[in-house]
């Protein structure tokens, strides 16, 4: 169940958005002031957050450049009533995903947070790679094995996904070095060879996933 947190010191227009809402069967959590709010973003996931933009103890841009700088990909649609192209671009600057100006209706509202769930699932699909027994998150580059964090360094982690996105391909050591250091190390390949062993020592000491192609290079199968 899609999980929104509103941010909105009008008691009014905050109960009459978590209505709608409830009704439509999502999860919803208010805040009075902008602490508050900013306080629950960062402490739990919200699927969207409706962020007011004039707000007591801390301002709904100084809340979304917070967050957004903290690596919250929460999407944030702003909400203001103040119908003004400055402030708009400023909103998008700092992070926000769209602008809604009040008065606003319930079914714009709805809507635009359906188009936002929908696009926000499309991008967690294609940021996040499973294989086996891994969890890759791309954007923050992070890697989980059995829940478990794996520490890589930034080229073995972009192996690891080159691998995954070529599964059974057999990938030739010039392939790996075009693709993955951008240039050709004057035919010598052993700079791939000591990253797919140390890739090799931390993910798959026993599974032996990535196979060696003897004459060619590596594949994981």
């Amino acid at each position: 169940m899609p999980k929104i947190l509103i941010i909105e010191d009008e008691k009014s227009i905050q109960r009459m958005i978590a209505y709608d809402l409830k009704q439509l069967g999502y999860e919803v959590e208010s805040a009075v002031d902008g602490f508050e709010g900013y306080k629950k973003a960062s402490t739990f996931h919200y699927d969207v957050i409706l962020l007011d933009l004039m707000l007591p103890n801390m301002n709904g841009m100084d809340i979304c450049k917070k967050l957004r700088d903290e690596g919250n990909n929460s999407y944030i649609i702003m909400l203001t009533a103040v119908d003004d192209e400055f402030n708009k671009i400023q909103g998008f600057d700092v992070g926000a995903d769209d602008y809604v100006t009040k008065p606003f209706s319930p079914r714009e509202l709805t809507a635009r947070i359906r188009a936002g769930l929908r696009r926000q699932g499309n991008s967690e699909k294609e940021d996040i790679i499973y294989y086996e027994d891994l969890k890759i998150v791309q954007s923050s580059y992070e890697v989980y094995q059995n829940d478990e964090k794996v520490d890589l360094t930034l080229k073995e982690f972009e192996l690891l996904v080159y691998f995954i996105l070529n599964k059974g391909k057999a990938l030739s050591r010039d392939q790996l070095l075009t693709n993955l250091w951008g240039f050709s190390y004057d035919g010598d390949s052993r700079v791939v060879d000591v990253h797919v062993f140390k890739l090799r020592e931390k993910i798959d000491p026993k599974a032996n996933w990535i196979k060696t192609v003897r004459g060619i290079g590596y594949k994981i199968v």
